[in-house]
């Protein structure tokens, strides 16, 4: 296990776009005057994997780096994995806080549900560590983090000083736009969005047909201002507490009226 090397904060941070992924070496670089960083990250992209574990082959991590209060590994798995890996064989004790990202793409709407960053992010709250997953909406591996190591970092000493309810964690999300039309950041609700997939039909060399995943996002919402989704597309970052408890709530009275039995 890696004892932290001072008493600061112990930071984890993982993401779903690689060890190697520009978007965490920012976030590293964004986090890293507040404590002392850990970061365990999946060897390879693995982008859309939510809350997937590894069951069916062996994980294995390996020591990359141990610098200057940064330990850096990689692991061969999920986002999930990493963050159970890190708290049960890496961590000597607890994170702080976890940071996920900065994921390369949007994870605002329904994308939160298949998100690998915020599998991370979630995994960190389910063992009631304060989490949060950073996203910019651009997919370029050469993107400009800029803004979000700007204002991500007034997000992230935010939540190290007072903490997140238990079992609670942020999704943030930032727009891709210059620091002059920046507007602010928002805190707001998940809009009600889905992806609406299609299957671009091909042939490979052999004549065998396969499928590739195409889609487009289709928001639900469009007249409502108090959404991530508004909050993106009129130059804020997006803020979304978000809750590992799946509960309608308000749908349990109506199921009780069904009035199920056994006989």
């Amino acid at each position: 296990m890696i004892k932290s090397i001072t008493n600061k904060p112990l930071i984890l941070v993982t993401n779903d776009d690689g060890y190697f992924a520009p978007g965490l070496k920012e976030l590293i670089a964004m986090v890293k005057p507040y404590g002392d960083v850990l970061v365990v990250a999946p060897e390879q992209g693995v982008s859309g994997m939510s809350h997937a574990i590894t069951i069916k082959s062996p994980l294995r991590s390996t020591l990359l780096e141990q610098n200057n209060g940064v330990t850096v590994y990689k692991v061969n798995g999920t986002p999930v994995d990493c963050v159970k890996m890190a708290l049960n064989q890496i961590a000597e004790r607890k994170p702080d806080i976890l940071v996920s990202g900065i994921n390369h793409g949007s994870n605002s709407s329904i994308s939160v549900i298949y998100s690998g960053t915020m599998g991370g992010a979630i995994e960190g709250s389910l063992n009631k560590i304060p989490s949060i997953g950073f996203s910019l909406c651009s997919h370029r591996m050469d993107a400009d983090f800029s803004l979000v190591k700007t204002y991500g970092e007034q997000i992230f000493t935010k939540v190290l000083q007072n903490g997140l309810p238990d079992y609670t964690c942020l999704n943030v999300n930032f727009p891709v736009i210059s620091k002059e039309d920046f507007k602010g950041i928002k805190v707001c609700r998940q809009a009600r969005g889905v992806w609406r997939e299609e299957y671009d039909k091909r042939t490979d060399p052999h004549g065998d047909e396969y499928y590739w995943l195409t889609g487009n996002f289709s928001n639900g919402e469009n007249g409502s201002t108090d959404t991530d989704e508004w909050a993106l597309a009129n130059n804020f970052a997006s803020i979304v507490p978000v809750k590992t408890d799946f509960t309608d709530f308000e749908s349990i009275k109506k199921l009780e009226a069904f009035n199920f039995s056994i006989s």
